[in-house]
């Protein structure tokens, strides 16, 4: 009887720590791992072509041009009327802001600057989303700014962006794209 007096507070201790530290432990680390999991689907939706989450997703006609922590928060021109308008008869393109072009094919593009009263770049990207070429193109200049190689998609942004944020060609790019309304 003695030696057990003296091993109940050891077992007491013991009980103690495995029923109370050890489910504490397993519910931080629970918390962890569900932070982590949700990071890694907020992860898997950025990284998906067309994001269902409405708070996962830019608006509707618009997409996230993603380049590691800078984002391009772009007008979406998929339509030949919306790609032949562009970005003409604008004044202004708020900083982090674009047009991204969309082509059903992959070929060498070519745009122009008439009626496109601010000095853009853009970039020209593969069905994969590397850059092929970036252009600086300046106002109102009517002839063509051919990419240097085949391309599906064209970002335009303010001249100099790209530089700012050292973006290059074989750059690759994330897009997110919204949902167009009755699509």
């Amino acid at each position: 009887m003695i030696e057990s007096n003296n091993f109940k507070p050891h077992i007491t201790r013991y009980l103690y720590r495995l029923l109370f530290l050890v489910p504490a432990g397993l519910l931080i680390t629970s918390s962890c791992s569900n932070a982590e999991g949700e990071a890694l689907a907020r992860t898997e939706v950025r990284s998906s072509r067309v994001a269902t989450d409405s708070e996962s997703q830019p608006p509707a006609g618009h997409a996230w041009v993603i380049f590691g922590n800078d984002t391009v928060v772009a007008e979406v021109a998929a339509t030949a009327e919306e790609r032949s308008q562009g970005l003409m008869y604008r004044d202004e393109l708020p900083d982090g802001t674009g047009m991204l072009f969309v082509f059903t094919d992959n070929q060498v593009r070519s745009f122009w600057m008439a009626n496109t009263y601010i000095a853009l770049d853009i970039a020209y990207m593969d069905p994969s989303y590397v850059i092929v070429d970036i252009i600086a193109m300046e106002p109102l200049v009517t002839d063509s700014y051919p990419s240097a190689a085949p391309a599906m998609f064209g970002l335009e942004v303010r001249q100099g962006w790209f530089q700012e944020h050292a973006i290059r060609i074989g750059d690759k790019a994330e897009i997110v794209f919204g949902v167009r309304a009755g699509r």
